[in-house]
């Protein structure tokens, strides 16, 4: 049995803990939080099986624990997770790993250091239908990747801090890395801020990789419409990945554009292929569900998470030049390695 401490139990805070309390293997011993309103609904939700503490140094202190998660605010992440994993526990972290690059390499450092794991909470890429995707890619049913886009609104919370890139980008650029199995090579990013100064509720990310792949990235919480969706095009066929779909959220279009030889003349021309429309079935498992047991397996079988420190930082790396570009009024900024 892992035993599990959390500190951190706002709305997505109380996700996690309800994810992880379900874990047969693994026990919720402790959530810390400041807010003693929470935590007193903590324990009343759980029937005081879960005890609570406005302290993270108690959390620290419990030489029980074998894993802490961290769910607070992108500024206090590298501070808490580095303490953590001194103290010789792993660590699952929210997206993003942290606000600066440098810190994010000291929590790589602490995690080496003191031979703990360091997990990243990038949760689209424990989605089943993101998975299907990719192994579509790899299996070349979709040919050479031309380029993807990604949309990502709603009317939703007004943020008082972060703004729409640091906010919702993570998930689209984790997903476009995974898919196009790379790191970009720049990114170039535009927005604006309509409803606080300086926080910008909507931003456009243009991301270009190798081999003239593209991906461009539509993210805001200031929308009439909620809208969660990839659209991945291939030199032999395209695939749309909605989120908002309850059951069929890929469909693969047999579409594109074939290059034909002229019998009389040997001369190329393109032809229009317009072949049918496929929708897989997929096994849809919660992926928060998925996410947290992959950590507790992780710990229990001593295996390397498949979101580590390392994806959290290449994730990081984007962000951090991508707020750059934003600053430079779209200025397309290189990826520093």
């Amino acid at each position: 049995m892992i035993k599990v401490g959390q500190i951190g139990a706002g709305a997505w805070g109380r996700n996690l803990l309800r994810n992880f309390a379900a874990l047969s293997n693994c026990q919720v011993k402790v959530c810390c939080d400041k807010d003693a309103k929470v935590l007193n609904a903590i324990r009343a939700q759980y029937n005081d099986k879960i005890s609570t503490t406005s302290r993270f140094e108690d959390l620290l202190g419990d030489n029980e624990l074998d894993a802490v998660v961290i769910a607070t605010l992108p500024q206090t992440h590298a501070d808490f997770a580095i303490k953590a994993l001194s103290c010789g526990k792993h660590v699952f972290v929210e997206k993003p790993l942290a606000l600066k690059v440098e810190d994010a390499e000291k929590m790589l450092a602490a995690a080496e250091k003191n031979k703990r794991f360091l997990m990243i909470g990038h949760l689209l890429l424990y989605h089943p239908a993101v998975r299907k995707l990719k192994d579509y890619i790899e299996h070349g049913q979709l040919g050479n990747i031309h380029y993807l886009y990604s949309t990502r609104v709603n009317l939703g919370q007004v943020r008082e801090i972060e703004n729409a890139l640091w906010s919702l980008t993570a998930h689209d650029i984790s997903v476009a890395m995974y898919l196009i199995n790379q790191s970009p090579l720049e990114v170039a990013a535009t927005g604006k801020a309509y409803l606080r100064e300086d926080i910008q509720d909507v931003v456009f990310l243009t991301l270009t990789f190798k081999n003239d792949i593209m991906a461009h990235i539509h993210a805001s919480w200031l929308d009439p419409h909620k809208v969660r969706k990839f659209t991945v095009v291939g030199s032999k066929k395209m695939v749309v990945f909605d989120d908002m779909e309850s059951s069929e959220k890929i469909r693969i279009y047999d579409k594109g554009y074939d290059w034909q030889k002229n019998a009389g003349t040997y001369d190329t021309f393109l032809t229009l292929r317009e072949g049918d429309i496929n929708i897989p079935r997929i096994d849809m498992v919660e992926p928060l569900k998925f996410e947290c047991q992959h950590f507790i397996d992780c710990i229990m079988y001593k295996k390397a998470p498949f979101t580590d420190g390392e994806n959290g930082l290449a994730v990081l790396r984007v962000l951090t030049a991508a707020q750059e570009s934003l600053e430079k009024n779209g200025k397309p900024v290189k990826i520093k390695k």
